[in-house]
């Protein structure tokens, strides 16, 4: 009774989208699927963003997008057109009711609450250890991080995507609706990366996002503060706040998917799919369950899925500088802005450039500190 062919361990973005593509998939169709999580979410208790051409599986559950991007520092500033991208949002309340609608109508995928304490690999088999029951399965799709021997390790840096967010709306028109500002680094640096991620899906309403790339978490009254006087400086005062929302996601290149094994298999951040250099995960969960999907089906060992390319090594040399001289990011970024448009820079994130494209962005960035980066980790 406790045995399912697969089991999905967490029912985050990444382990519903595996599941979603599972239900969709007729190969699928008389295995016995199992989702474990504490709770079965159903509320916004996330905000996705990517940039993506209008065809877009997503399409239907995105609640805002835009055109255009602005990018600030004392150094530079730009608002560009990003076609043929958009840059897109997504509530997590509309994917989980997409996913939850779709799977209650699959008879062969089970959702269970529980409190999943460990996972263990047997010898033909592995097992879900919860509070209570034990699960076997010939496959474990694990989305959560159990393991803290990336903070441990000295190898790779690890820094985090760490911030608090404002949904708020005004009672006047105060809000470009038109473009999304993806950096604001003219707030005050402290000797961190740090910058207002702006988003207003209204002339009314907007996200106000403070967001840094560094080591330490902050107090939470240090992210409020800086979202309040960042608005009193641009006379947004009468304002209510209809939303809070606050996270952070390890940035590093921690070799995640080294904790794969022969029947469980690491995905989302749990597996490494969060961006190391920006932190962002939503776009790689959708490419990387869609070739999870085609590993399985052709029977190839799990532990053979992860495949390291250039794209790892680029992402290590910014963390590797950033890791050592955190407020340079400012500067660095705002380089990049400088001498490339915004839609190149959105490629090469989304890791779809060639290589004389990458050769073209990397040699107009500061070298002084990637030449020393790339010595460093060659010898």
């Amino acid at each position: 009774m406790n045995y399912y062919d697969y089991i999905i361990v967490g029912g985050g973005a990444s382990g519903l989208m595996m599941a979603y593509r599972m239900s969709k998939d007729a190969f699928f169709d008389d295995k016995s699927i199992l989702i474990l999580d504490r709770e079965k979410k159903n509320a916004n208790d996330r905000t996705w963003c990517y940039w993506e051409t209008d065809n877009d599986e997503w399409n239907g559950i995105v609640s805002a997008s835009w055109k255009n991007i602005i990018f600030k520092s004392k150094l530079y500033a730009t608002k560009e057109n990003i076609a043929p991208y958009q840059y897109k949002m997504i509530r997590s309340k509309d994917f989980y009711s997409k996913i939850w609608s779709h799977l209650e109508t699959k008879s062969n995928i089970t959702f269970q609450t529980a409190n999943v304490v460990s996972l263990h690999q047997g010898v033909e088999e592995a097992e879900v250890i919860t509070a209570g029951t034990i699960f076997k399965t010939k496959t474990i799709l694990n989305s959560i991080l159990f393991t803290d021997a990336y903070k441990k390790q000295t190898k790779f840096p690890v820094l985090q995507q760490h911030f608090v967010g404002f949904f708020i709306q005004t009672k006047k028109d105060f809000f470009d609706d038109s473009a999304a500002t993806f950096m604001d680094f003219t707030v005050a640096q402290k000797e961190n990366t740090r910058f207002m991620y702006i988003l207003p899906y209204a002339k009314n309403e907007a996200l106000f996002e403070y967001t840094l790339f560094s080591k330490d978490i902050l107090p939470y009254e240090d992210y409020k503060l800086e979202i309040e006087k960042y608005l009193e400086e641009r006379n947004i005062t009468d304002y209510e706040i209809v939303e809070k929302e606050q996270g952070s996601i390890p940035m590093t290149c921690y070799k995640f998917w080294k904790h794969n094994s022969k029947n469980i298999i690491n995905i989302g951040t749990a597996g490494g799919w969060s961006k190391a250099s920006t932190g962002f995960t939503f776009k790689n969960t959708t490419r990387k369950t869609a070739k999870l999907i085609t590993h399985i089906k052709q029977d190839k060992p799990l532990t053979e899925f992860h495949k390291i390319d250039k794209f790892w090594f680029y992402d290590l040399l910014l963390l590797d500088i950033l890791s050592k001289k955190n407020h340079l990011g400012a500067s660095i970024f705002a380089k990049m802005f400088q001498k490339n448009h915004p839609k190149k820079i959105l490629k090469f994130l989304d890791e779809e450039t060639s290589l004389l494209e990458d050769l073209q962005i990397e040699l107009k960035m500061p070298p002084i500190n990637f030449i020393k980066a790339l010595f460093q980790r060659v010898f």
